[in-house]
């Protein structure tokens, strides 16, 4: 089981997004300590100048962003609209 870790930027938008993606949210980083490449997160390994972080689906339009510390420890960096996530 991997350990998972919360960057305060995050933190502080996840209490941004509603009640319903809060909940899909949680349910993923179950997932997500579970296996980290489990197909209903579609975790993808991003590229450019986010080179070294992943990212996974929360809903069609949320991603959340995470980084690998170790083998077993993961930290998530942030959470957003896909259209501003990745900027």
């Amino acid at each position: 089981m991997v350990r998972v870790y919360y960057t305060e930027n995050f933190l502080k938008h996840a209490k941004k997004i509603t009640e319903k993606q809060q909940a899909e949210l949680a349910r993923l980083v179950v997932l997500l300590k579970e296996n980290p490449y489990h197909p209903r997160l579609h975790s993808k390994s991003l590229s450019g100048e986010f080179t070294g972080i992943y990212s996974f689906r929360i809903t069609r339009d949320f991603r959340a962003l995470f980084k690998f510390l170790s083998s077993d420890e993961i930290i998530l960096v942030d959470i957003g609209h896909r259209k501003d996530i990745y900027r």
